[in-house]
Parts: structure tokens; C-alpha cells; sequence
């Protein structure tokens, strides 16, 4: 096993329509602590975000693209109305399993979840003043990782950040260590590996993104996509 290369065509088990659901769930379930841990969204935040947010007049909205079970939106929303913002927020996801599980979490006011992908959004004319993702680039092809550049720039009044995880051989072996007393009864383990196996380097994820857009290591092992709607 190589880490030099990217593993594109590696499959995730919970990608597969007829994978576990209960296992499938209970990994859902658990991303809100492994992404706390390790996705440096706070980090984010603090500096992509909340200057976007501060910027609209402390009303936006927000977007998260493969929001999954919700919880990194979740997060920013919270972070934000502590901040005194007011926020608009929608998670967009087409693979419903995930959105079942968002939606059977407490509800939180302002966040709306639908079973859409970005085109979807584009078509109809939405905007919003801040455009994330998580853990979405590594999944997609290039022609996919156009699109969604396309679209974030379409969709986004004043910022899009799509973050994941930067492959490396440091990566990989914390996150084999690090994830075992969350791994049982989930993907977590097998799958988390892979996803650093299919993931891009910071260079490698200038490469492939369309010209204005910038990748920066926001914190360890992690690299975050930005387009700026004003420079870009």
C-alpha cells in the first residue's frame, strides 16, 4: 500500500446503497466527535467564516454541500448565534440515509436539511453568503470536482470553503491509532483509512481546482479549499 499516489478508484463501504444500515448509521452518528477531533472547523470558523458572516451585516446564510448527518453545520450555526449572528442555514445531500439522521437529532432553528445536489441550487438561483463542504472532494472525479467549483462560485455571495482531509503517511498512521476506542460497530476504521487513501495533497488539490481558487492547511492534516467572490 502506497500513499504516493492517490487511490481514486478505492470504494468506501458506506458508499454502497446496500451496506449496513445500522452500522451505517451509528458512523453517522459518531462523525460530529471524530470531526470535532480532527476537521478543524473551529479553526475555520474563526477565520473564514465569521469574517464572511460579519461582512453580510450579521444576517447570512448558509450552505453546507454533502452535509451528511449535519453536524458540522450544526456547529457553525451554533458558533455563530453565540457570536450574534442571525443564520439561514441548509444542508444539501443526495444520499437521504444521511439526511434520516440529521433529522432525527434535536432540531436546531434556522437549519433546514433537503435531498439535493449543488446544480439543484444553481437552477434555482439561490445564493448564500457562505458555501462549505466536509469530507466531500475526495469522493468525487475531476469532471465532479469542476462542477462543484462551478457551482460554490454560482452560489456563494461572499465565501466558499470546502475542507478534507491532506493524504500523507503521518495521517494516515495517527488516524489507524487514534480512531480505534470510536471504531466498533462502524465504517469508521476501514473507511476513514480509505478516505485518506483517495484524498488529495494541497498541491495536488491547486491542480485540479479551477483558477481563483486558493488551498491552504487551515490545521494538521487537513487541507481547505477557498474561493473569495470579491478577488475571485
Amino acid at each position: 500500500m502506497t500513499l504516493a499516489l492517490r487511490a481514486q478508484g478505492l470504494a468506501e463501504l458506506m458508499d454502497d446503497p446496500d451496506c449496513d444500515p445500522a452500522r451505517l448509521a451509528r458512523t453517522l452518528r459518531r462523525f460530529g466527535v471524530i470531526n470535532r477531533l480532527v476537521a478543524g472547523w473551529g479553526t475555520v470558523y474563526e477565520r473564514h467564516v465569521r469574517p464572511a458572516l460579519l461582512d453580510a451585516g450579521g444576517n447570512g446564510r448558509l450552505l453546507d454541500i454533502g452535509c451528511g448527518a449535519g453536524d458540522v453545520l450544526r456547529r457553525l450555526v451554533t458558533r455563530a448565534r453565540a457570536d450574534g449572528f442571525t443564520v439561514d442555514a441548509v444542508g444539501i445531500d443526495p444520499d437521504e440515509r444521511g439526511l434520516a439522521v440529521a433529522h432525527a437529532r434535536t432540531p436546531v432553528a434556522g437549519i433546514r436539511y433537503r435531498p439535493a445536489l449543488s446544480a439543484e441550487l444553481v437552477a434555482e438561483g439561490e445564493r448564500f453568503d457562505v458555501v462549505v463542504s466536509n469530507h466531500v472532494l475526495h469522493h468525487l472525479t475531476a469532471e465532479q470536482l469542476t462542477g462543484l467549483a462551478q457551482d460554490s462560485m454560482a452560489l456563494a455571495s461572499r465565501v466558499a470553503l470546502h475542507s478534507d482531509i491532506a493524504r500523507g503517511r503521518t495521517a494516515y498512521t495517527a488516524y489507524a491509532v487514534g480512531i480505534t476506542p470510536f471504531a466498533p460497530g462502524s465504517f469508521l476504521r476501514t473507511d476513514g483509512l480509505r478516505s485518506i487513501r483517495r484524498s488529495y495533497t494541497a498541491g495536488e488539490l491547486r491542480d485540479a481546482l479551477p483558477e481563483g481558487w486558493q488551498v491552504v492547511a487551515p490545521v494538521p492534516f487537513r487541507v481547505l479549499a477557498r474561493w473569495d467572490a470579491v478577488s475571485g
